[in-house]
């Protein structure tokens, strides 16, 4: 499970080193992961390992394309993805269509989510963590948190 903030640096040549942290899982999960842009917010992408990835194409692709908004669905995240895999020295090339589309340059921001990660611009992190949830916006699941 993966976890927590990871300020990043994003080298010349648009790579990345995985967190020494997450190293190890990453290895037993097949040492794979796959890039896909996050459909739903700007300045962000998505690494899922490779195992978890295929749950989530599956998933998707599964939507009938006949509506508009799966198609757009698979082709942010099943059409663009692409496969990377750490380097021996733990580091990820991101592709740079996926880093220029987020907006991704030398400073990100690394967050474990569970299943995945996601990488964000420094920028675009800096803004969702600013903002705040309004009580307008808690939704009926939200109402028996415990936080």
């Amino acid at each position: 499970m993966f976890q927590g903030e990871t300020a990043i640096t994003v080298d010349d040549k648009g790579r990345l080193a995985i967190p020494t942290a997450y190293r190890d899982e990453l290895a037993r999960s097949g040492n794979r992961l796959v890039v896909a842009y996050n459909p739903y917010e700007a300045g962000c992408l998505w690494l899922y390992p490779e195992a978890a990835w295929q749950l989530v194409r599956d998933q998707v692709n599964s939507l009938p394309n006949a509506k508009r908004v799966h198609r757009n669905l698979q082709l942010k995240l099943v059409g663009a993805a692409t496969v990377v895999e750490p380097d021996g020295s733990g580091r990820v090339s991101l592709p740079q269509t996926h880093r220029s589309a987020a907006g991704i340059g030398k400073k990100a921001v690394l967050l474990g989510m569970g299943n995945k990660f996601e990488l964000w611009s420094e920028q675009a992190h800096l803004a969702q963590i600013q903002s705040t949830i309004g009580e307008d916006q808690v939704s009926d699941d939200m109402l028996d948190l415990r936080l």
